[in-house]
């Protein structure tokens, strides 16, 4: 078999965690899986640039980025970093929450560049869990990884609170 890590074998997306607020405690330390992968398109990246404002030319201008750095566009890192809610919700569902509300994040890194028209998926692992007024804060530990690369794209923490009405 290659060592090439763009040429090993991926695991299969997981299925998500189903568990209640009390059964989270069960899941600390455990890895929760992985997504499916995503693509990211030069749309995305348009209507995201023009939702933040953030127009710099190596995110939405083709041409003249064909010339750049990264020979053609690139995501946006905030970009990669909002897609964390929709893809961990491939991960975990905590059935008995009555909301679900975002805390926070800590020590968010951008390692690697991530070309328009590249492929990410999120990997998550439930570090710890802290009681909280009304239910409980979970931090989750955040691995976006760039189809191909050996080196994630994203990396942190993220801090979510699972409310219990």
């Amino acid at each position: 078999m290659s060592s090439d890590p763009a040429r090993l074998p991926t695991p299969e997306p997981s299925p998500a965690t189903r568990t209640t607020i009390a059964g989270l405690s069960g899941l600390v330390g455990s890895h929760l899986g992985y997504t499916g992968w995503r693509l990211i398109t030069q749309e995305q990246v348009n209507r995201f640039a023009e939702a933040t404002w953030d127009d710099q030319w190596i995110h939405v201008d083709v041409e003249r980025a064909r010339a750049g750095p990264f020979g053609g566009t690139i995501v946006h890192g905030f970009l990669t970093l909002s897609l964390a809610p929709v893809l961990l919700d491939e991960l975990l569902h905590v059935e008995d929450a009555s909301r679900t509300i975002n805390y926070g994040l800590d020590r968010v890194r951008f390692p690697a560049t991530v070309p328009v028209g590249s492929r990410v998926r999120l990997g998550a692992e439930l570090s710890s869990l802290e009681q909280v007024t009304g239910g409980v804060q979970a931090a989750l530990a955040l691995t976006f990884e760039l189809e191909g690369s050996a080196k994630p794209c994203c990396v942190g923490a993220l801090l979510l609170r699972f409310v219990l009405d």
